[in-house]
């Protein structure tokens, strides 16, 4: 007996709120983790064309845990001119203090896909430096990753 695979229909799809604390979680594997669960590949019905995805609200983002040489030697580019001597840059270290959620935001992006999909399935991704956040009203559940 051959079995059907089922893809997710955009009517069908629904979307829970997962509430993730960053304290102590290194930068990484918290960022694949998010970008999984933003894309659906934790569900059964994932679709690789379609947003089937949850919302994810990642609080404690200046808690995140960076590890080895990277807090010094790590290089974020911020600014590309295009000119000669145009490219700045600010280490891993620098960011997570001044910086924390374009850091957490940077890291899920970089293991999204690029296009179209990727730019509507990273909007759902809701990153604060601290623990309050706006999403209380979506009663989002908790979801606890090791440390």
């Amino acid at each position: 007996m051959q079995r059907q695979t089922t893809l997710a229909k955009k009517e069908e799809i629904t979307r829970k709120w997962i509430l993730i604390d960053a304290t102590d979680i290194p930068l990484g594997r918290l960022a694949s983790k998010v970008a999984v669960i933003l894309m659906g590949k934790d569900k059964p019905t994932y679709t690789p064309n379609q947003d089937c995805g949850d919302n994810v609200v990642v609080i404690n983002a200046s808690k995140v845990k960076l590890t080895g040489n990277h807090p010094r030697t790590k290089k974020n580019y911020y600014n590309v001119s295009g000119y000669n001597g145009g490219l700045r840059t600010r280490t891993s270290g620098v960011m997570l203090e001044e910086f924390p959620v374009e850091l957490v935001e940077r890291a899920v992006w970089g293991m999204l896909p690029k296009g179209r999909l990727g730019r509507t399935i990273s909007k759902k991704l809701y990153v604060y430096k601290d623990e309050k956040h706006e999403q209380e009203a979506q009663k989002p559940e908790m979801l606890a990753l090791k440390k």
